[in-house]
């Protein structure tokens, strides 16, 4: 009998948990929102509290007085045994896996037979939080990887264990996709899923390929200005982003690239912070939620609020300015094959990715769409990278590296024997398969 998910119940209350809390509260289904017990006072007090802050705010996470009541609070240590009455549990605890394995221990203890489990998790391997855990558990369980803001974030990254029925999987991609509207990416359980994978790969190799343009006398903005519109890539550019997601995050992305990437992998030559990085990163300079970062928010002797930038130069805060590109670096084929200072950092930042993602089928996914799926949805990209490759003309980038005397990635190799000339085909309805066939888009 197919699983059917009608009820869950979200262990954790955190930014992650809340967000998937109000998500399915939202969509009309009965919600268990627990959390660990309260040091003092009500012992339902943290939850409680993550509730409130729920309702609160400019734009409040439930949509109405219905959805608030659809969900039900409680703590581990005496609401847990609930759990038996709910479909879909949750876990959304604290990324830690000594703490989530042995949380999960306890769930699988006292879950109902044919529930389903998933892990929100986004960077460790499911095989390593199941070790050792109960047989049961291993098929029921899955990765589910939403992005932050889960009420805004399309994507929703799907991960399988090597035991994981397929029942449990179709039931999971089903509803995550009708019921909550997601949009699903399957992946395979390696280090940092598809989007991370690829997306700290890009911001990761810009801090580390940024001072060479900044040598060339290229201010931070022109690098943001580069590493954005014109490639399909939010405003925020590079170091925007970077600010966005803060230093100290990104660090503990490094060093979890550091540990988990394969030996061979390109990855490895920038998963470390250049000197400048870590200088920030040790005194506290770590992005927006600590005030400042690359960019900070300063103010005028007349009081009004103005964007100041921390000169990498001069290690000292100037006030920003504002960028225009040339008109023959505002398209990505004119960028990317332009032989000036941005033009190659944005040949070795956003080409780089590309051929690294080029590289990546079948080690995180079986195909290009549900890659070109993950940056596009989770982040923010117009094009996922073998879209933009298509763009740019497959042919011409693999010459390009053939004259660098560097060699073709797999799927530009398939391309190429194929005699295709881009990795989608009759209005995007078909995508090329690493078999060298053609496929329908699901």
């Amino acid at each position: 009998m197919a699983r059917q998910i009608r009820s869950v119940a979200v262990c954790g209350t955190g930014t992650m948990g809340a967000g998937i809390a109000a998500l399915c509260a939202n969509t009309g289904l009965p919600v268990l929102f627990l959390d660990m017990q309260a040091p003092e006072g009500e012992r339902n007090g943290v939850a409680a509290a993550a509730l409130e802050k729920m309702q609160g705010g400019r734009q409040p996470m439930l949509m109405d007085a219905e959805a608030l009541g659809r969900i039900t609070v409680g703590n581990f240590d005496d609401d847990l045994g609930k759990i038996a009455d709910y479909d879909w549990i949750v876990e959304a605890i604290i990324e830690d896996l000594a703490v989530k394995q042995d949380f999960l221990g306890k769930v699988e203890a006292l879950r109902s037979e044919g529930s389903i489990v998933t892990t929100n998790t986004s960077g460790i391997m499911l095989r390593a939080i199941t070790e050792g855990l109960p047989e049961r558990l291993g098929r029921d369980i899955a990765v589910t990887h939403f992005f932050n803001p889960v009420l805004v974030m399309k994507l929703v990254e799907l991960i399988p264990g090597a035991r994981t029925e397929r029942e449990v999987m179709d039931a999971l991609a089903g509803f995550l996709a009708g019921r909550l509207g997601k949009g699903v990416v399957f992946a395979k359980d390696t280090v940092n899923f598809i989007a991370n994978r690829i997306g700290c790969f890009w911001l990761l190799n810009g801090l580390n390929q940024a001072q060479a343009a900044l040598d060339a006398g290229c201010s931070m903005e022109q690098i943001d200005a580069a590493l954005s519109k014109p490639l399909g890539v939010p405003p925020t550019g590079l170091f925007g982003l970077l600010d966005l997601i803060g230093l100290d995050v990104m660090a503990l992305v490094a060093e979890n690239l550091r540990q988990n990437l394969p030996e061979n992998d390109v990855g490895l030559a920038h998963a470390r912070f250049p000197g400048f990085a870590q200088a920030m990163l040790e005194r506290g300079q770590i992005g927006r939620k600590a005030g400042q970062g690359f960019y900070r928010m300063g103010k005028t002797a007349d009081g009004d609020r103005v964007k100041e930038t921390f000169d990498l130069t001069s290690d000292g805060w100037r006030a920003g300015e504002q960028v225009e590109l040339a008109d023959g670096l505002l398209s990505a084929e004119g960028l990317l094959f332009d032989d000036g200072p941005l033009g190659r950092l944005a040949w070795a930042v956003m080409g780089g990715t590309l051929l690294y993602a080029a590289d990546l089928i079948p080690q995180i996914s079986d195909d290009v769409v549900n890659i070109d799926n993950a940056i596009r949805w989770g982040f923010g990209w117009r094009q996922g990278p073998f879209e933009l490759l298509g763009q740019l003309g497959p042919e011409r980038v693999a010459a390009r590296l053939e004259a660098e005397g560097h060699p073709l990635p797999k799927m530009l190799q398939v391309l190429r024997d194929t005699g295709a000339s881009a990795f989608y085909r009759n209005d995007g309805a078909e995508f090329l398969g690493m078999d060298g066939a053609w496929h329908p888009v699901p």
